[in-house]
Formats: C-alpha cells, structure tokens, sequence
C-alpha cells in the first residue's frame, strides 16, 4: 500500500511539477537508483564520450545562435541601410549596383547602426498603423467616410440589412462591451458607431459650462452635418458596395488569437532551435523595403520636386534638416491630393476607391497631426523658454544661432526635450487643479484623466481646422505663462537687483572642489528628495487650495471655485434639493449641463459627474476678470521668489565651502532648493505636532534626535568610510596601473575616489539585490525593510559595516605589507620593488577571478559526471520520506532540506 501511494504520488509530481508540499512547504527530494552493474568510477572512455557529446551539443548550438544573431543584427538592419541609401541616392546605377552593395563590407558597424534605426522606424510604422486600423474598427470611422442609409425601398432596405448581420457577425465579440443606443427607423449599425465618437468628451467641457461656446459648437456640428449628409447622399445609391467597403474592415479574433498562440516569440526570433525564423527574416526585410518605400521615398520626392518648383529649396537646405522638412511637406501635399481624389471620387460614385482614399488620407492625417502635437509643439515652447530667458542667462540670439550652427541636432534636441518637460509638468499642474476645483471650472481644457478621452479618436473624428485652432489657443496659452512667469520676473530681477543676474552657466569652474563632487552630490542627496512627489504635492496641493479660498472669499467666488459641497454636507435635504436641481436644466439658467451630463444624472442620481452647479454673484464677469488678474499677480509673484530665494541660499551656503569662487548654478540652485525643502518639511511636521502637546513635542523631538545620531553614524560609515575605501581601492587596481607608467608617481584625490567609490557602492548593492541570496543580500535586505525611523545602529555595525569595512581594509593593506615589508626582505632591486609595489593590487585581482573562473568550471565538471553517470547508470528514483525526528532518513543520504511522501 505504502509503495502504491508513493508511487501515486511520483505520477503527480510529475503532471503537477510542483517543487513543495502544499502543506509543510518541505521540498521534495529523491534519491537516484542505478544499475548494480555501474562501477565505483566512471572509466575514462565514458567521460570523453559525454564530453565530446556536450561539446558537440554546445556547438551546435552556439553556430545556431550565431546564425540567429548574424540575420537579425546583421542581415536585416544591413539590407535596411542599404536599400535606404540605395533609394535615396537619386541616380539608376545604384539600383543596378544594390546586389553589390549588399555583399559590400564597407562601414559595417556604422551602416548596421543606422539600419537597426531604420527598422525600429518601420517597425514602429507598422504597428501605429495596425494600432490605427483597431482604433477605426473598435471606435468607428469618420461619419463622411461611412456610406449613408439608402431610401426605403425593397432592394435597398434589404441590402443595408444584409451588411448590417454581416457587420455585427465579425465584431459580435468585440460590441458586446459596449453600449450603443440603435437609432429608431431601421438604420443599419453601421450608421450609428461611428457618430459616437463625433462629438468627444472634451467638448461636451465645453457645452456644459459656456452657453455661447455651446451655440458655436451646435452651429460647427450643424455644418459639418449638412457637409457630411450632402456627401452621404451622393454615396446612397449602392449600398452594395457600402457593404463590401465593410467586408474589408472585418476580423476573426478566434483565429487571430489561435495564431498568436502558435507563433511565440522563440519561434518568431529562431530562439527555440528551429529555422523557421528565416521565413520571418524574409517578410521582414520584405516588409522594411515595401515601408521605406512607401512612407520614406515617395513623400520626400513629392515634396522636393513640390520645393523645387516653388523655389524653396535653398531655404529648406540652410534649415539643416532638409529631409525632414522635405519629408513632411511631401505629406501635406499628399493629404491634400488624397483630399481632392476623394471628392472626385465621390462626384463620380467610384465606391471602393473612395473608401480607400479616405482612409489613406485619415493615416497621413494622424500621422501629421501627431507629428504636431509631439514635435512640433513642444520644440515651439523650448524654444520660446530660451528665447525668454536668454538675458537670465547672459546670453543673445546670435550665441543661440551659432550652438545651431555648429550642432543643428543636439540643439533641437535640447529644446525638444526642454519643452517637453515644461508642457508635461503644466500638464500635471492641471491636473492638480482639477482636484481643488469644482468640476466644471476648467471647462476650456481637456481632462486627461476622463476615461472617455481619447485623443487618437479625436484626430480621426474631428476635422483638421478645429486642430488648427487647438494649436494656436495652445501655442497662445502656454507662450503667455512663460512670458508672465519667466521673462517678466527677469525684467523685474533686472531692475530690482542689478548684480543677482545672470547666472553662472559656464562648464568650468575655478573652484577648489571636484565638479564630480558636486555632481554626485546633486545625483544622490539632492535630486531624490526634490523629486519625491509625496510631500511636495501635498504642499502644492494645500497651496493652491489655500489660495483658492482665499480668492473665493474675497471676490465671492467661493461657489464658483469650490462649489457648495461643505455647505450642502450639512444638510441632507439641502443635498437632495441639490440634485434635484442638477437634474433640471431649467433650473439654473446660467449653466447648459448638456444631453450627456443630463443622462449621468438621471442615471447616477447625483448630478452630472463632469459638473456642479453653482451660485451665480452679481457683477459675475467683472469678478472673473478680477480673479484672473490675482492669479496672474500670484503667479508673477511665486515666480520671482522661485527664481531668487533657492539660488540665493545657495550661493550664501556654498561660499562657507568655495569662497568666493564662482560655482555652475545648477549646484547653488539645487543646494538652496534642498535647504528650502528641509524647511518646509520641518515646518510642517512642527505643525503637525503642535496639536499634540509640549510633552508630545518634546517626546517626537528626543526620538528624531536619537534618529538622527543613528543615522549621522550610519551614513559616515555606509557613505563614508566604505565609498572611500572602494574609490581606493578601485584606484589601486584598475585607474592606476592603466593610467600613470611605471617611472612616474601616482596621485590620488580623496574626494574624487570617495564620489567614484559611492557610484560603485550603489552598482555592487544593486547588483547584490537582482543577485541569488546569501549573507550580504539577506542584511542589505532586512536594512532596507527597517527604514530610517526602525534604524537598528548595532545590527548594521556588526552585520553589514563591520564585515565589509574589514574585507575592503584586508584588500587594501595585505598587498600592501607583501610589496613593502615582505618584498624588500628578499634582497630584490628597487626597479622590482617598484614594479611589485604598482602591480600586486592588479596581479591579486587576476588570481581572485582565476579562482573564480577555476571553481566554477570544477562545480560544471561534476555536474557533468553526474549528468554522464545518470544517462548511462541511472534506472529510477525513489522519494525520500520525510522524518519529523533528525535522523536517518533512509540508505541515502538526504538533500539539505527534508521532503515528504
């Protein structure tokens, strides 16, 4: 019975492969079972031939691996490159010399580089539009490209039928998730999905709250409806074709997914040993050609013969990136032609050519548009900060236009990301003050955070002027934050304190102090804490708040800001007399709530979730007016103090260091910020404390300053003393013998090993941390786990500081006592006491990592003597009982860990 359950249970181990008992979390083990006939020793003819067997094995897959890697780092980005530059030559013999050039070897690093670009470009093409086709399937296309219900008549009614079963067989997996209303009359489904996204969340912002932006809007919607049913009208006289214009947008997503299924990444790369994958290098060398093709070479031919005719390509050459400029002009053009062909090919009823033109002319315009609103927007606002600043910083246009001249690249780049930062942290700032304000304040911006948002369904949906105008309101708005927050307050700094500006930006320093030092003390003290959104959000937040009720109560516009929600708290029956009145649009004349807010209150029964009403003061715009006037003084005045005080205690705390040397004031202005945050962030836990007694106080203030001691003691050794001794001896064995010959005497700089040995203190622990567990790991863990309020000072001097100051000290003076108190000893010459003295540091290091290397290949010996002495020997296992009680636990010897039947 006993054999019977064990064997049971061997049969599920193997179905189940689990590692542990469920139950008393005990690994299993097993004890192998040989042959009687195996001998003591394996002959040596049996290890040869395992040898040969696991080389023959390595080998092979070492050529298999090489060849993966030789077609897609080499083959693929190579043919890219190549093709890419064969196109774009501009003369036939390179067409004719391609096969050439493919087996050329000329500049194969370089031109595999900028191939393994060019296929990440097309790559990334090829998914955009994919993504792109998902979101016109799943969102709907553009009302004036879907084909309009034919009239009521026999035929006609039976073919919209026809391709309405047709259209909600292939998506019924997909429109199941959603909720669309189906319009009374018999239209067909095609009609209704896509006007839903016709009109997006964010303008219905802009409904809610303006009544005249809600009349510009219904008169914009009526006329690109009269537009869009004009255009319908022609294409209803074959709903035919309507519906096979429909049958090409159709998936399975059974079969799709079953494809996804057998086609893994393994296989698709050549990483599961099969050859498979050079079909898949075909298609996609196939696929970069047809794509460079496609969407490289035909727009910027388009657009040089369009510049050339015009007379501008002088101008577009001197811009530095002419094809780029080059590029993106072909496409315009080409969104315009697209335009055209479409509307002849409507005239003309010419169906399917019609649908493809337009969803032709739906990728370029997304593409444009998202060129627009990542590129060209944010590199717009960089350039406009710098142009704003350029006296805080000494500088003039003609300094700007020279760093262009001299590298076009890296200084579009810098603005780029430059205005990218800026555009990402108002972004952030609003959304911030979306959760201050009422709900329906910020009725002229988009909610990011609306789970109905989607800008991608914007740009399909809406047409291109209402981007148009997006883009200058935008373009307007941010260009005058940054004139009333930075180039204001300079002018104003200018005026008011003549010797403060301009800030010392210069790359060198006449200062007695490493820049590595100071660098690194930027990277690790300061950044960290200025960059924990934690507390500084919640400043900001109490900020803005406080400055909110402020204005509110000063200008009665507390229920505008706020809205009533304290009040209405209070009492219930005010609350539901509240939304009583949400759901009436009658009831408060001064705001449209809109179709959509009105439909979320009746359906929630707590008002629109985008709106709250409010209570509308006398002399309403006069008050607004004023309201903006406060918060543009505020802002000029937050920004003066923002661009003097940091930079200000900086400069007082880093003469005490420097002197009167000038310093860059990316240091002085991190040193002063960080001293601000340290002040604030007592400030408030004082306050927090305040309610709690003097006792309390005083108790908090003995607890932190015990903590503190903890701490100062901990960081001089951990940040210390081991980061010093680490540069050292990083110096020692690697800077030294590389850098300084034999005749000539090295120096060392404490606090550059000391910033260097901090850098490697950070690698070695993080390394140790994605490492497999043993001592160092397990106490740099437990550290961690207790945080700086939960130090324990002891168990890391003994457990952590101790060992590791130690082990660095042996290194540092073991090789130091052979070369100057053991080698002189031996009666040597002082040409070899100096080579010994400047190479024992390197030399024990080879011998550490020759150790290594030597018992790391002695344990992979014996596991291949186990794996050739199981192949050949072994006939079965048998599971080990687990014993409660220490003993033997069976003939064999058991595993480390105890198993179970």
């Amino acid at each position: 019975m006993k054999v019977e359950t064990r064997f049971c249970l061997v049969q599920w181990l193997k179905h189940s492969r689990k590692e542990y008992c469920e139950l008393c979390k005990h690994r299993f083990a097993f004890t192998p079972i040989y042959s009687p006939d195996m001998p003591s020793r394996l002959p040596i003819q049996d290890i040869f031939a395992g040898l040969v067997t696991s080389i023959g094995t390595a080998i092979r897959y070492w050529f298999h691996y090489t060849l993966v890697a030789f077609a897609w780092l080499g083959v693929v980005p190579l043919t890219a490159c190549r093709i890419y530059k064969c196109l774009f030559t501009g003369s036939v013999s390179s067409l004719l010399t391609l096969p050439l050039d493919m087996l050329s070897t000329d500049n194969l690093l370089a031109d595999c580089l900028q191939g393994c670009f060019v296929v990440t470009c097309t790559l990334c093409a090829f998914i955009s539009l994919v993504w792109l086709r998902e979101q016109i399937v799943h969102g709907g296309a553009p009302i004036w490209l879907e084909h309009a219900a034919p009239p009521f008549n026999a035929a006609g009614h039976h073919q919209n039928e026809d391709s309405d079963k047709v259209w909600e067989k292939s998506k019924e997996d997909v429109e199941n998730q959603k909720n669309a209303i189906a319009p009374a009359g018999g239209n067909g489904a095609e009609n209704v999905v896509p006007e839903q996204p016709a009109n997006p969340p964010a303008e219905n912002a802009v409904v809610g709250e303006n009544p005249d932006a809600q009349d510009d809007q219904a008169e914009e919607e009526e006329e690109e409806n009269e537009e869009e049913d004009d255009a319908g009208g022609e294409d209803a006289a074959d709903a035919n074709n309507g519906a096979q214009g429909n049958d090409d947008m159709n998936w399975n997503a059974l079969e799709w997914d079953r494809a996804a299924e057998e086609l893994t990444w393994e296989r698709m790369l050549g990483l599961d040993g099969s050859l498979v994958f050079l079909e898949h290098v075909f298609w996609v060398v196939s696929l970069n050609t047809l794509f460079i093709l496609v969407f490289a070479f035909c727009p910027y031919h388009i657009g040089h013969f369009s510049l050339v005719g015009l007379g501008f390509e002088e101008h577009v050459q001197a811009s530095h990136f002419e094809g780029l400029i080059t590029t993106i002009v072909g496409y315009i053009l080409l969104a315009i032609t697209l335009i055209i062909c479409h509307g002849l090919a409507t005239l003309v009823k010419f169906h399917r050519s019609r649908r493809l033109l337009g969803v032709c002319y739906i990728v370029v315009k997304v593409s444009l548009l998202v060129v627009v609103e990542i590129g060209v927007f944010p590199l717009i606002c960089g350039w406009w900060l710098d142009i704003c600043s350029l006296e805080m910083f000494d500088a003039t246009l003609k300094d700007r236009e020279l760093s262009f001249q001299s590298a076009p690249g890296t200084t579009m780049f810098l603005h780029w990301l430059v205005g990218m930062v800026y555009v990402f942290y108002f972004a952030s700032f609003i959304l911030l003050l979306r959760e201050v304000l009422r709900p329906g304040v910020l009725w002229f911006l988009r909610n990011l955070n609306d789970p109905d948002f989607n800008p991608v369904q914007e740009m399909i949906h809406l047409p291109i002027y209402r981007h148009l105008r997006r883009f200058i309101l935008s373009v307007i708005v941010f260009g005058s934050i940054v004139l009333l927050m930075l180039w204001l307050p300079i002018r104003i700094i200018k005026s008011l304190l003549p010797n403060f500006l301009p800030y010392n930006v210069m790359l060198y320093s006449d200062a007695p102090v490493s820049e590595l030092s100071l660098e690194l003390l930027l990277l690790q003290v300061v950044l960290p804490a200025l960059l924990e959104q934690g507390h500084t959000r919640q400043w900001l937040k109490g900020l803005v708040r406080a400055w909110t009720v402020t204005a509110g109560y000063l200008l009665d516009l507390h229920s505008y800001l706020l809205g009533d929600q304290e009040e209405n708290e209070n009492s219930a029956n005010q609350q539901v007399n509240n939304n009583q009145h949400a759901r009436n649009n009658n009831a408060i004349p001064v705001v449209g709530e809109g179709l959509h807010a009105a439909h979320q209150a009746i359906l929630q029964q707590g008002g629109p979730v985008g709106f709250q009403p409010y209570r509308r003061p006398l002399h309403f715009p006069l008050r607004i007016f004023l309201l903006i006037v406060f918060m543009c003084i505020t802002l000029l005045i937050a920004s003066l103090i923002c661009l003097t005080l940091p930079v200000f205690a900086g400069r007082w705390l880093m003469s005490f260091w420097t002197g009167t040397a000038k310093i860059h004031e990316l240091y002085t202005a991190a040193c002063g910020l960080y001293v601000c945050w340290l002040t604030i962030r007592a400030v408030t836990v004082l306050v927090a404390w305040m309610p709690q007694g003097r006792r309390v106080i005083f108790q908090k203030v003995k607890e932190w300053s015990l903590m503190i001691m903890k701490t100062l003691i901990v960081a001089v050794l951990l940040a210390g003393v081991v980061p010093l001794l680490l540069g050292l001896l990083f110096e020692l064995v690697i800077v030294a013998p590389l850098r300084v010959p034999l005749d000539q005497t090295p120096l060392f700089y404490p606090w550059q090993d000391w910033a260097l040995g901090v850098l490697h203190a950070k690698i070695i622990a993080a390394i140790t941390l994605m490492g497999p567990q043993w001592w160092l790991k397990t106490v740099i863990e437990q550290v961690y786990a207790n945080g700086i309020r939960n130090i324990d000072l002891h168990y890391i001097i003994r457990r952590l500081a101790a060992p590791v100051i130690s082990v660095l000290l042996l290194s540092l003076c073991v090789p130091y006592v052979i070369a100057s108190g053991v080698v002189p000893l031996l009666g040597v010459t002082a040409e070899m006491q100096n080579l010994v003295h400047r190479r024992i540091y390197p030399f024990l290091l080879m011998v550490v990592v020759l150790m290594g290397i030597l018992s790391f290949q002695v344990r992979q010996f014996k596991r291949l003597y186990e794996h050739i002495k199981n192949d050949k020997y072994l006939v079965g296992q048998r599971l080990v009982n687990y014993e409660r009680k220490s003993g033997k636990q069976g003939t064999s010897p058991p595993p480390p860990q105890s198993s179970q039947e």
